[in-house]
Formats: structure tokens, sequence, C-alpha cells
């Protein structure tokens, strides 16, 4: 195992004047280094073990892709480091963009809407599928299914109640509405589908000193329906939004993807489902694989009570779902 100021040094090609970890991603740790004056991230991915997903290798392609084509609000990639998991970016300064106001969503908006536009290039059409891509609502369906499996296998009294009875209860009812939209069972035809920064929202942003929103985070960049980026943005347990903010980042959504007539049913049909699934996305700490990622990406507490406190965190947010995103 490489030291962080080992891979900083090697990376940047000079000596490194001080390495500091800051609040990173909740699966990744990030560096703050400082080199001859100038500030870098490192960010070391993961272990490849538990989640053979190339992380590093779909940001780095994803930035690349976003300078080229001149978008400004995120991070350059600089260098990496594949044989350990490193990457080199730029720093970006400011502040964790919470709270965010109509002019945070509009600005989340246009910068969608600006990748949106990069679907007919070259290089964006060879890019893969996003993680964990849902085309179909059968195939979301189909992830709920496994996710709950997984959970399932856990030697969890508490958490198999809560599984068992009222998120079952109510997976069930959501599931059988949305089965009722036509073309349920088929993926998406491609020309609906739109290149998305999967786990895009909020909890990625950063406020910058001018008020400009900086994005970073894309491990998971790809091809996908743009209503499972629009169901999370507006149901992400990191950043809450207010009904008025959701509704207006729907409007937005509506007119960025609206070319396709049969977006905002979709929405309406799979939001539910895909706020079941954030449902068990809050309950990963329960599986220990997962744990383990969280305690390389810095998590300090006790895994005892980070388990309670997602639960509780997952019951709340299963009573937040309604019929409609």
């Amino acid at each position: 195992m490489i030291a962080p100021g080992d891979a900083a040094a090697a990376l940047i090609g000079g000596a490194v004047d001080q390495v500091e970890p800051v609040g990173g991603g909740r699966n990744s740790r990030v560096y703050r280094v400082r080199s001859g004056g100038t500030d870098y991230a490192l960010k070391q991915y993961p272990p490849r073990d538990d989640d053979p997903r190339d992380r590093l290798g779909t940001e780095a392609k994803a930035l690349r892709l976003m300078e080229r084509r001149g978008l400004e609000s995120v991070p350059r990639f600089l260098a990496a480091d594949e044989n350990h998991g490193f990457a080199l970016l730029s720093w970006l300064d400011g502040t964790a963009a919470d709270s965010p106001s109509e002019a945070d969503i509009d600005q989340a908006a246009a910068f969608l809407a600006a990748i949106h536009a990069l679907r007919h290039d070259d290089a964006v059409a060879s890019l893969p599928p996003a993680s964990e891509a849902c085309l179909s609502g059968r195939e979301i369906v189909r992830q709920l299914h496994a996710r709950f499996k997984a959970l399932s296998a856990a030697d969890e009294p508490e958490l198999h109640a809560f599984l068992r009875g009222p998120f079952k209860d109510r997976m069930i009812g959501l599931v059988s509405t949305a089965e009722t939209l036509a073309g349920f069972d088929t993926d998406l035809q491609p020309e609906w589908q739109s290149p998305v920064p999967s786990d895009f929202g909020f909890h990625n942003a950063m406020r910058q000193a001018d008020g400009a929103l900086a994005f970073f985070d894309f491990e998971y960049f790809g091809w996908d329906d743009p209503v499972k980026l629009t169901a999370d943005v507006t149901l992400h347990p990191g950043t809450v939004l207010d009904p008025s903010l959701r509704l207006r980042f729907r409007r937005a959504a509506e007119a960025v993807y609206g070319g396709d007539p049969e977006f905002s049913s979709r929405l309406e049909a799979y939001g539910p489902l895909f706020g079941l699934r954030w449902v068990l996305i809050l309950l990963n700490e329960f599986l220990p694989n997962r744990w383990r990622q969280r305690v390389a990406a810095g998590a300090e507490d006790d895994w005892a009570e980070a388990k309670k406190r997602q639960l509780a965190k997952a019951a709340a947010l299963l009573g937040q779902i309604r019929e409609c995103a």
C-alpha cells in the first residue's frame, strides 16, 4: 500500500509540502495536497475487491470529456496511478452547497442541460451505461429485489422487521402501480437516453466565492434514463429539498429532457420506486463489505451506532414517499 503523500509526489512529479485529509465521499478518501504553492485534490478510490466497478477510469473519462467540451464547473483531471487507485485533480475552493436556493436549482439544471447537449458527440456515444443504470421499470424492480435480498441475508432482527413489514408493504403497492405504465418491461429507446452524472446532486457540489456552483464526483457517469437522475436529485437523503425546490427542479428537468414525450409519465410512475431504492441504499451499512468501504473512506463512528442511525433514516424516508416523485 502506497502512502497518499508518496502517491501525490509521484503524480505531481515534485515535492509535496502538505497532505491533509478532507471530507470526501462515503466511498472514497480525498486529500488536500499542497506542492510549490499550488493546491490539488488527491482522490483515493476504494479497492475493487468488494466493488469491481472502475470508478477511477469512469471519472477520468467523464472529466476529460467535459474539459474538451468546455464545461468549466468541474475539477480538471490531471493524472492517475491506476495500480494504487489514486487520481490527482485540480482543487476546488469553496464551501458545501447545503441549503440550496432557487438559483442553485437553476445552475444544476443548466449544468445537466450542457451535458445532455453532448449526447450526439462521438466521444459520448462510446460511453458505457451509468453505474446501476435503470433503462426500464423492470430493471428498477430487479435492483430493488436484489438489494432487498442482500439486506435480508444479514443477521439483523430490527432490519428484518423493517424490511418484511412497512418496506415490503409499500414496495408491493408502488410496484403494482408502476407496472401499469406502457413500456414497463422494455428498455428506453436510445434516442431518449442521456449521458448523466449518476449520483448527481447538491451533496456533490461546492459553492465558490462568486456564488457559482462547481460539481464533483463523476465515478458513475454514463448513459441512463434521465428520469432516474431527476428522481435521485429530488429524493437524495444527502440534501433534503423543500417541496418548492423539488418542484422547481422537476420543471427544469422536464424542460431539459422534455423532448421525450413520455418523460413526465415515467417520472410519475418510477419516481417512488427510486425513493424505495434510496431507502435500501441508506441501509448499506448493514452489509459488511459496504461497511469496510465506509471505514476505508474514513468512517470513524461505531458500526452498531451507524446501523441504528441509518435504519432510522430509512424509516423516515419511507414515510415521505408518495405516489408521485
